[in-house]
């Protein structure tokens, strides 16, 4: 999710197979996971896909479903081509990228929604083969040397990664390294994959964990996948009134101007904001290439 990038719009969302690392949890395994093309439905180049967007009114174009780090050279070409034709790019990822890849895909990115999965090696190293500490390094560097509009999200997972002190770490660590307004979302699990015998994320666990961001100088701080209206709300954080108002996908209202100014004191909302509200919603249209 992106609560503070363009809210509303549509976006035009693709991937392709495989990934860079292997989480147990994975809730996309089916794509993420498959080592053939036969979950892929047609080909298309850059061209293609920027100009799909612009035919069906698609404000931005998301790589996700599978990270997007794996297929880097399709991706920035893409970007390229969505840039040509005035549409923004988001990349939904882990991360787990360095050096002058990641300067080269990140160059080409107007938004993020990177996953921090926990905030334990011995999470990352057992659950992902993957390593904490890279993940920090790219989210230091986005907040620090990059213009991308960064959004995070955490799967909340019973017994792994749900713990207060764990959450109360994290939190901390977002606030002191990338700074209070990067919105952080907290998602439940739901059992896939190879982890089938975990039990779902309540809702007062993400409520908890939202609660900790909260009083540890989080400004936006959400609960995902569950039905949870004060979870999926956004607040002025200089005079507290309701900015965006949400009922899952749909917005029930908004009160910014244009520009992203709180329309009852003036202050700025943090993220990136073009104009009114789009009214998407929960709409899902598939495309087809042919």
């Amino acid at each position: 999710p992106l609560n503070h990038f363009l809210p509303g719009t549509p976006i035009l969302s693709f991937g392709t197979a495989g990934c860079n690392l292997t989480c147990k949890f994975c809730q996309n395994w089916d794509i993420s996971k498959a080592r053939s093309f036969d979950k892929l439905q047609e080909q298309a180049s850059p061209e293609m896909i920027a100009e799909a967007a612009v035919r069906t009114g698609c404000k931005s174009v998301a790589f996700t479903y599978n990270d997007p780090v794996i297929f880097l050279e399709y991706a920035v070409d893409t970007a390229k081509a969505c840039h040509a034709r005035g549409v923004r790019t988001v990349a939904v990822t882990a991360g787990y990228i360095q050096g002058t890849a990641r300067e080269e895909f990140f160059a080409h990115m107007d938004a993020a929604n990177v996953d921090l999965k926990a905030f334990t090696e011995e999470f990352y190293h057992g659950l992902s083969t993957a390593h904490l500490a890279p993940i920090l390094d790219t989210l230091v560097y986005l907040a620090r040397h990059t213009k991308v509009w960064v959004e995070l999200t955490t799967l909340v997972i019973p017994g792994h990664n749900d713990r207060p002190e764990e959450i109360d770490a994290m939190t901390r660590w977002v606030v002191d390294n990338l700074g209070p307004d990067v919105p952080m979302h907290f998602s439940a699990f739901h059992p896939d994959y190879r982890m089938a015998d975990v039990p779902r994320t309540s809702l007062e666990t993400l409520i908890r964990c939202r609660e900790i961001a909260l009083r540890n100088g989080v400004r936006f701080a959400y609960t995902g996948n569950v039905h949870h209206p004060d979870g999926d709300r956004t607040l002025c954080p200089s005079c507290g009134a309701t900015l965006i108002e949400r009922d899952w996908y749909v917005l029930k209202s908004y009160a910014l101007s244009d520009d992203g100014h709180c329309l009852s004191c003036g202050a700025l909302c943090a993220g990136v904001f073009d104009g009114p509200a789009g009214n998407w919603g929960a709409q899902r249209r598939p495309l087809r290439f042919r």
